[in-house]
């Protein structure tokens, strides 16, 4: 008995086999561009830093507040009729205080000395020193390190400030020179100084009572 050949496997059946062609739509999905904001710079207003306000501490042993430095700040801004009294060091390293005509410009001392006094000679040696003032209100030590100024554009503008308050200082080479000056300043000319306070002390002799430390940033 004769048997059929096994059928060969052939390709797979495919819908073009069966003569019908089934077409696929793609579609496409449309995007509209998204709109992007301009790059525009925007002009920002200029920060004028604020002056460190100097930190504080209270020494106060009755339950006061703290006081202030903006207290401190608006007795020394009015022209305080108060002396002011330098205190330094002799090289053997006894004390040394006397008067001195300063003026509180732009948060320093400024104060003027003959280069053959006790206290510019003190200084020489041991730049340190403190100043005591009596405001109203408030007692005020104020503790730096004297500097001499020498650059022309300070000096002439520190002579202006000493001509608004009676003393007719001008400049002469670098340093002051005027017609009189206080018997504690020396014979003329006198050098310039100035200090930025390292540590303050006050003690209100007014209400609102206190007592306080401030210290304020090195410029070292």
């Amino acid at each position: 008995m004769a048997t059929r050949p096994a059928a060969r496997p052939g390709p797979r059946s495919s819908s073009s086999s069966r003569g019908v062609e089934l077409k696929t739509k793609t579609t496409v999905k449309k995007t509209s561009p998204k709109k992007t904001a301009s790059n525009k710079v925007v002009p920002t207003k200029a920060r004028t830093p604020k002056a460190q306000e100097p930190t504080h501490k209270n020494l106060d042993i009755y339950g006061a507040k703290p006081i202030p430095w903006s207290r401190v700040l608006r007795q020394l801004g009015s022209n305080p009729q108060g002396t002011f009294w330098l205190a330094t060091t002799r090289p053997g390293g006894r004390p040394h205080v006397a008067g001195v005509g300063a003026l509180w410009v732009d948060g320093k001392i400024y104060f003027v000395s003959g280069t053959r006094t006790r206290k510019s000679r003190n200084l020489a040696a041991n730049p340190e020193c403190a100043f005591s003032v009596s405001l109203t209100g408030i007692d005020l030590v104020l503790e730096g390190r004297a500097i001499r100024v020498t650059d022309r554009p300070t000096l002439l503008r520190l002579a202006k400030r000493y001509a608004a308050q009676g003393w007719p200082a001008s400049v002469s080479g670098e340093a002051f020179t005027a017609a009189y000056s206080a018997p504690s300043a020396g014979p003329p000319p006198w050098n310039l100084y100035v200090v930025r306070p390292s540590t303050a002390f006050g003690v209100a002799s007014s209400d609102p009572p206190g007592a306080t430390r401030w210290r304020f940033e090195s410029t070292r």
